[in-house]
């Protein structure tokens, strides 16, 4: 197994939450909440993601990681969302290789505390952006 690596990803990739407001038809009011729904429920998301990984729940872990993925490549977490990725090949390949109940607590060893510090960085930078005012 390989460690998370995070190398080479921005935290917060400017250019797709660009986008994203194009997307949305410049409604920055809009934009504010989607942005704002994902701050507020990312604990819930990395709190989902460690319940399932430690108990060795496989659906529970495919299902939090892949909406972890989801939602942080929407707002640009690259650095999160490639975390996600990382992690979710890894589940693919201990799900091949025996019981989730002994692989799925062994990679929560390896990921969680990575992903959590990134979700930490992630927030705030996110959240400064918002309160900022910064260019979106």
């Amino acid at each position: 197994m390989t460690q998370p690596d995070d190398s080479g990803r921005p935290l917060v990739d400017q250019s797709v939450l660009d986008r994203l407001l194009e997307e949305l038809d410049q409604d920055e009011g809009y934009f504010t909440v989607f942005v704002g729904k994902f701050i507020e429920l990312l604990p819930a998301r990395i709190g989902k993601l460690r319940l399932a990984l430690t108990t060795g729940d496989l659906d529970g872990t495919v299902d939090a990681v892949l909406s972890l993925k989801t939602s942080s490549q929407m707002v640009g977490a690259e650095r999160l969302a490639g975390l996600a990725m990382d992690l979710e090949g890894a589940i693919r390949n201990e799900s091949q290789l025996g019981d989730p109940t002994v692989g799925l607590p062994r990679l929560a060893a390896m990921y969680l505390k990575p992903i959590d510090h990134c979700s930490k960085q992630t927030l705030h930078r996110l959240e400064a952006q918002r309160s900022s005012g910064a260019s979106r």
